[in-house]
């Protein structure tokens, strides 16, 4: 049986599945591990922690994306 419950991010309310780890969450959202900060519950987060990570209701995560220029 699956479980969900909601979570934040940036600001905005996503339902996911308790089985999501935050590299699921950011790769269901299409966004490219290898150019995002993700904060969680007000702290960085380490990309060796992506997988391992689990979430609780009202956990807040935010997605700052990486942009290069010149």
């Amino acid at each position: 049986m699956k479980h969900y419950f909601t979570i934040l991010i940036n600001g905005d309310p996503f339902n996911c599945d308790s089985s999501m780890s935050l590299f699921d969450i950011v790769t269901y959202l299409g966004i490219d591990i290898n150019n995002v900060v993700v904060e969680y519950n007000h702290e960085i987060i380490d990309r060796t922690q992506f997988y391992s990570l689990s979430f609780r209701p009202n956990d807040c995560i935010e997605i700052i994306s990486i942009v290069g220029g010149g």
